[in-house]
C-alpha cells in the first residue's frame, strides 16, 4: 500500500471480491437481478457501503449472478 489512497471504480458482471486492505467501499446493484455481497442479497437498485473505520477491511466477496454491480473502493 502506498502513501496515497487509490480510488478504484468498476462495473462487474461476474464473481469476485473487494480486496483485503480496502479503506472504504460502496457497492450498488445496477443490473436486472438480485446479487450477493458478503453473503447478503442486494436487490436491483439497492446499495451498501463499508465506511472508513480507522483500519483496513478484510476481503468481501460478491456474486453478480449475471447482474451488474457498480463498485467504488479505496485502497
Amino acid at each position: 500500500m502506498g502513501i496515497l489512497a487509490q480510488a478504484i471504480e468498476q462495473e462487474v458482471t461476474g464473481d469476485g471480491e473487494l480486496p483485503t486492505g480496502f479503506l472504504f467501499a460502496s457497492v450498488k446493484n445496477v443490473g436486472t437481478g438480485t446479487v450477493q455481497v458478503n453473503g447478503v442479497a442486494l436487490v436491483v437498485g439497492e446499495a451498501k457501503s463499508y465506511p472508513f473505520v480507522g483500519k483496513p477491511y478484510q476481503a468481501v466477496p460478491y456474486q453478480a449472478a449475471g447482474s451488474t454491480l457498480r463498485i467504488l473502493y479505496t485502497l
